[in-house]
């Protein structure tokens, strides 16, 4: 069976591989085709496309936007950019950069009062991204023995209902659906039960739909057999073309694995096919 892995970080995000080593590593992983879907940047996906070309893996330029839904983050991934898009993704998540630059500021403020030196630009040194997330900085006190894994970092320091992280204003979810789509992309839901329950995802899928989603991902790494079983009958109640992938970052997340996620995902290219004919 042919298979795709349609979720995935590099460098100009969290991820621990640069674009053009994802794609040698999914050449050694036998797969056909793999997206590139950065968190809030589409800088990666020059050198990512470039390297695709050299390959026999088809790569796929993507983005993952982290969005608001009444007070949730949502994920929103947009698939097949055209590369006319590529700097509008930039000037369409600069409001939400700034936020973040703040909220980061005032992170490492926190942790330097409480005596975890840390600063600022040793965390930027340590990405080719337009800016950092917790990932990076959960990196860098894992280095300097703040902590003893970065998981450990994410459950204390760097836990979201802590006394140290303050989120940062997000991109509208309905909004960014509607950007993917009058810029030519798709519009896919990721990993859906991170973040909403089954309850939840039946009040927002019709709005989504409305605004645009054509899709939502079904498999995906951490979900369990009976997660599978309620996003695909959500798909198919909501008439969603199914997606998936590993959410592959590297480093920051060893124990998954690009294309196979913790040993058992198969994202068949069909589910790809399917997608193409939906733009």
């Amino acid at each position: 069976m042919k298979l795709c892995d349609l979720h995935c970080h590099s460098t100009f995000s969290d991820g621990s591989l640069t674009p053009s080593e994802l794609i040698s590593l999914a050449e050694k992983q036998g797969l056909c085709a793999l997206a590139l879907t950065d968190h809030n940047a589409g800088k990666g996906l020059i050198e990512f496309m470039m390297a695709g070309r050299r390959s026999t893996v088809e790569a796929i330029p993507g983005c993952e936007f982290s969005t608001s839904y009444n007070g949730t983050e949502l994920h929103i991934v947009g698939l097949f950019f055209p590369e006319v898009a590529w700097l509008k993704i930039r000037d369409y998540v600069e409001i939400m950069r700034k936020s973040k630059r703040e909220s980061n500021l005032k992170l490492i403020e926190k942790l330097n009062a409480d005596g975890f030196t840390i600063s600022y630009d040793e965390i930027a040194q340590t990405t080719s991204a337009d800016g950092f997330n917790r990932a990076h900085v959960a990196n860098v006190l894992y280095e300097k023995g703040y902590v003893g894994s970065i998981k450990e970092a994410f459950k204390t320091l760097l836990n979201e209902n802590g006394k140290y992280y303050e989120p940062p204003k997000r991109l509208d979810t309905l909004e960014t659906i509607q950007f993917i789509k009058q810029n030519g992309a798709v519009a896919i839901l990721a990993h859906p039960f991170l973040n909403m329950n089954y309850e939840q995802l039946e009040e927002f899928l019709p709005k989504a739909k409305q605004a645009g989603l054509d899709g939502i991902e079904t498999l995906y790494s951490k979900f369990s057999e009976e997660e599978t079983l309620k996003a695909k009958e959500l798909a198919q109640r909501f008439g969603l073309k199914e997606s998936g992938g590993s959410d592959f970052h590297g480093k920051a997340k060893p124990e998954i694995q690009l294309g196979s996620g913790l040993g058992n995902l198969k994202v068949p290219y069909e589910f790809l096919e399917k997608l193409k004919s939906q733009n």
